[in-house]
């Protein structure tokens, strides 16, 4: 083992915990974080070699709603997605990356986030994701929402920004573009968003923390 790698160790958990604390000031403040660059440098180009590797059929047309009201509405949702499961090591580290992210903001903000979800997104050519919320009130276990972007050289020519509308910004919503290793994170049922269209293939990773519903005995 190389003398540098302890201190790489060292560095990047501070790096991590710096971020977190910032992640989880933001939440508190405007219920909405952006971090550009978030995600470490080697997980993001991992994620981003893995999803472009997966096969067509891993990927699935995705709806609007869950459970027995989950449709298809190619108009209103246009991507495809992946259920990202732990089956590989590259899977196993985003998943661990995101329970870290879990922890402290569980520490920080008391959110009692108890689970979480993800799956890797496909948006093709004109792919659009019309507003929406991820959660409703007293409907959903669903507290908070992350996107991360697997995306090397894209620009905003290239289409395809998230524009988040919170509360305290003005009608136009604040657009994210979905460059390689930013990370937004908003509280699901405060902050409608949509995804514009697409004008090349556009990879991401959406998850969602969600609380313990089940009730106590």
């Amino acid at each position: 083992m190389s003398i540098l790698e302890p201190l790489q160790l060292v560095l990047d958990e501070a790096c991590a915990l710096l971020l977190f604390d910032l992640i989880a000031k933001d939440l508190y403040q405007h219920g909405y974080s952006v971090q550009t660059n978030a995600l470490p440098a080697e997980l993001a180009a991992l994620l981003a070699a893995e999803v472009r590797l997966l096969p067509a059929d891993h990927f699935k047309k995705a709806g609007i709603g869950r459970d027995q009201q989950h449709i298809l509405k190619p108009l209103l949702r246009g991507d495809h997605i992946s259920w990202i499961t732990g089956n590989t090591q590259v899977n196993q580290a985003w998943l661990e990356w995101a329970g870290s992210l879990q922890q402290a903001l569980n520490q920080r903000l008391l959110l009692g986030l108890f689970s979480f979800e993800s799956h890797f997104a496909h948006y093709a050519i004109g792919d659009v994701y019309t507003k929406h919320q991820d959660a409703f009130k007293g409907e959903t276990n669903r507290v908070l929402s992350l996107v991360t972007y697997l995306n090397p050289n894209w620009n905003d020519a290239d289409g395809s920004q998230l524009v988040l509308y919170p509360q305290d910004m003005n009608k136009d919503g604040l657009q994210v573009s979905p460059c390689l290793a930013t990370l937004v994170v908003f509280l699901s049922e405060d902050v409608p968003h949509e995804v514009l269209a697409a004008l090349g293939d556009r990879f991401s990773i959406a998850g969602w923390f969600s609380v313990n519903s089940t009730p106590v005995i």
